[in-house]
């Protein structure tokens, strides 16, 4: 079983925060290409927590962007936190991150 949480910012840009948390975690970020996603970065940790940097716009279908977090459009950026429901999802390292505020608790 796994847990999610959702963290969004608007101080900085995906690429940004993936280099900010490459310097607090033991983590390497890679950058990937999604047709829905558009541009965005994944790390794995050692115990197989998943973290995803992600722009909260998107490409919609009809040319203009949606929001995948439509709650929350003043994040631009959006952060997820996927983790076996056993490990902790670094919330005092996250905490620590100027601006990143959490948007949505772990949840199974």
């Amino acid at each position: 079983m796994t847990v999610t949480a959702t963290y969004g910012t608007n101080t900085c840009t995906a690429q940004q925060l993936a280099d900010l948390l490459t310097e607090r975690l033991p983590a390497t970020f890679v950058e990937r290409e999604s047709d829905y996603f558009g541009a965005y970065f994944l790390a794995t940790l050692a115990n197989a927590t998943r973290i995803k940097i992600q722009p909260n716009a998107v490409p919609g279908d009809d040319g203009e962007d949606d929001l995948l977090e439509d709650d929350h459009p003043e994040a631009s950026v959006l952060l997820i936190v996927t983790a076996p429901a056993e490990a902790q999802l670094l919330d005092t390292e996250l905490a620590a991150i100027s601006g990143l505020t959490q948007l949505r608790s772990p949840r199974n």
